[in-house]
């Protein structure tokens, strides 16, 4: 037997593992299967080029066991193994890493051997839920058997042993505190969550399998059950295939095994397989999304080799691509990723460009191939092309081809379709084409209609991003102006040569503003009064389009300024000169009666603005029903 110390370079490492190199206990597991992968996957190269020495490779898999009564825990592999020479080169010499030496010797022929370990720091990761550690190991290339022990101090024992199948056995004698991993529910869970889609078959425990009945089985025949190994991973899940290796029904398969509390279907996918300047697999899935963005975000699993790293994919996968679903998978991405690392990391940055070009391809051809579907989904993805067209210059660019502008009539343009379509009756008196839009068809129902009748074309935009974008559209094009339909009365919305003449004399309209001004509150409303169609509504109220937007913008995440998201609501009340109801108000005998006719008219402004509320909608409505007794 021999004894001797691990070559470290400080006194003890096992409290830096257990402090910093992981922020989670759980990883320990993930950590040692992929290690016994690794083993499995080198073993299945050096077969496959000859340099096994006889050895086969077979039908290998990895088990994880739990020993209740000795509080232990084994994860075994059917792998390369080790002498007890690798033995004190690998585990001994900390931080020495056996899979790179391994993908240095081979590198020309282990390119795409799948190998994602580091044996050293991560097999250490062990200590942190036991307070001892055995390696049984064999090497597929030596006779003897190797047994190392070490109760985590730099201390080890490391003898000769009797296994008769190469591989390697870790034995975690686990810890009072952590005695949760000697659970099997715990242990399930944490396979599922870091293991389910590992390249090499991972058995759990057994469960029973009910046999089917042969033809000629009679009716009342009991199906017979048998006890088979519980394999709880799938080796080959579909984003490691070829695109034409797989239906629809596959990826949709596969979207259920991801999220199986997710019954809705995805509304399309995109796959993404690239072995140049990095490499990269994966698949996208399109959910129907909400106005809320953020509970929808962490749904990208981020995988290397097929082992799980994280679902925060925050700096990997574009920011207006994390409400997207699915999985990537990059051997370039370290297992031990840190927030630090992927926003320094070049390859990161280069996989989030690949992935933004990837998806913007794909709605592309998708909105080519078949626009009425397209159409029929663009309520359901808006939100991401938007916000993608907000935050990156070049999808803003790209997405021209495929981004959509909904009417309030529901036809569907791109911007280049729009702009050909409202130029000619949109264009203001100083060469702007103005384009109008609404928020909320039914609320503002009444100036879309006004617009409408002027032969206007009025989009509905209504993702709560909107305003933001609607700055980046203006910036981004010239002579271009985007209003709101109740930003101003219908006349002004854009502003022709022509000009209207109001029925009132300029004494008849100073009283008529002195009238209004002495009812409605100043604090709320500023009377402004404009010469419209006689049969243009009496009062409206408007918003400053500027003021407006900026209030929005800032209260759906920055953007606004000088503290306008803080500030009171501010409107402006446009009286009609030109409507009877107004010259009935100015030449009303007695101030009770006009202070109630002016109310009246307010409030009904208010109401079609659904800005009649509380105490005030009361005091309306009981007012309604007094002037109809």
């Amino acid at each position: 037997m021999a004894t001797g110390n691990i070559n470290v370079s400080v006194e003890n490492i096992f409290p830096l593992i257990k402090k910093f190199l992981y922020s989670d206990h759980e990883i320990f597991l993930r950590e040692l299967i992929s290690n016994a992968t690794d083993a499995t996957l080198k073993l299945k190269h050096l077969t496959a080029i000859g340099e096994a020495g006889g050895v086969e490779y077979g039908n290998p898999r990895i088990e994880v066991k739990i020993d209740k009564e000795n509080k232990t825990l084994h994860v075994i592999d059917q792998g390369v193994g080790m002498t007890k020479e690798e033995v004190e080169k690998y585990i001994n010499e900390v931080a020495f890493s056996g899979a790179e030496e391994f993908l240095e010797k081979y590198k020309d022929s282990a390119k795409d051997s799948g190998i994602i370990g580091h044996f050293g720091l991560g097999f250490y990761s062990a200590f942190m839920v036991a307070n001892k550690v055995e390696i049984l190991t064999k090497s597929y290339k030596d006779e003897s058997a190797a047994h190392w022990v070490c109760e985590g101090t730099t201390e080890f024992t490391l003898e000769d042993a009797d296994k008769k199948e190469h591989g390697t056995e870790i034995i975690l004698h686990i810890n009072e505190d952590d005695k949760e991993f000697l659970e099997e529910a715990r242990i399930r869970e944490l396979l599922s969550k870091y293991n389910k889609f590992m390249p090499i078959p991972i058995k759990f425990g057994t469960r029973e399998e009910t046999l089917p009945l042969p033809e000629d089985a009679p009716e009342d025949a009991k199906p017979e059950t048998k006890t088979v190994d519980d394999i709880i991973n799938n080796p080959n899940p579909a984003w490691t295939k070829q695109p034409n290796e797989l239906e629809d029904k596959d990826y949709k398969e596969f979207y259920r095994e991801l999220y199986p509390m997710q019954f809705e279907e995805p509304l399309f996918h995109i796959h993404l397989n690239v072995d140049y300047p990095f490499n990269l697999t994966g698949i996208l899935y399109f959910p129907k999304l909400t106005g809320n963005m953020e509970i929808q975000r962490d749904k990208i699993q981020l995988y290397q080799n097929q082992v799980f790293v994280t679902d925060n994919v925050e700096g990997i996968v574009p920011e207006f691509l994390t409400m997207l679903r699915g999985v990537i998978d990059s051997p370039d991405i370290p297992l031990n990723v840190s927030r630090s690392y992927l926003q320094a990391d070049s390859n990161v940055k280069k996989i989030a460009s690949y992935i933004s070009r990837k998806v913007a391809d794909k709605l592309k051809s998708l909105f080519n191939n078949n626009r009425e579907d397209f159409e029929k989904k663009w309520n359901d993805i808006k939100i991401v092309i938007e916000y993608g067209m907000l935050s990156e210059d070049k999808f803003f660019e790209k997405a021209q081809k495929f981004a959509l502008y909904p009417t309030v009539d529901d036809k569907y343009l791109t911007y280049e379709e729009l702009a050909e379509k409202i130029k000619d009756n949109q264009t203001d008196k100083d060469g702007n084409m103005v384009i109008l839009y609404a928020s909320n068809q039914d609320s503002q129902h009444s100036y879309i209609e006004a617009a409408k009748a002027k032969g206007y074309e009025v989009l509905l935009l209504d993702s709560p991003i909107v305003p933001h974008l609607l700055q980046k559209l203006e910036s981004e094009k010239e002579k271009i102006s985007f209003v709101r339909v109740d930003a101003d009365n219908v006349d002004n919305l854009i502003k022709k040569d022509e000009e209207k003449i109001s029925k009132l004399s300029d004494e008849e309209k100073e009283k008529l503003k002195t009238d209004f001004e002495s009812v409605v509150p100043k604090e709320k409303y500023t009377v402004q009064l404009e010469a419209m169609d006689s049969d243009a509504a009496p009062l409206i109220i408007t918003q400053p389009e500027f003021m407006r937007r900026m209030k929005e913008m800032q209260q759906t995440g920055g953007g606004g300024m000088f503290g306008m998201g803080n500030m009171p609501e501010m409107y402006n009340l446009v009286v009609n000169t030109n409507h009877p109801l107004i010259s009935e108000i100015l030449n009303t005998k007695t101030v009770k009666k006009q202070e109630r006719l002016i109310k009246q008219s307010l409030d009904l402004a208010r109401l079609s603005q659904n800005l009649l509320k509380g105490e005030e909608l009361t005091a309306f409505i009981k007012r309604s029903f007094d002037m109809v007794k």
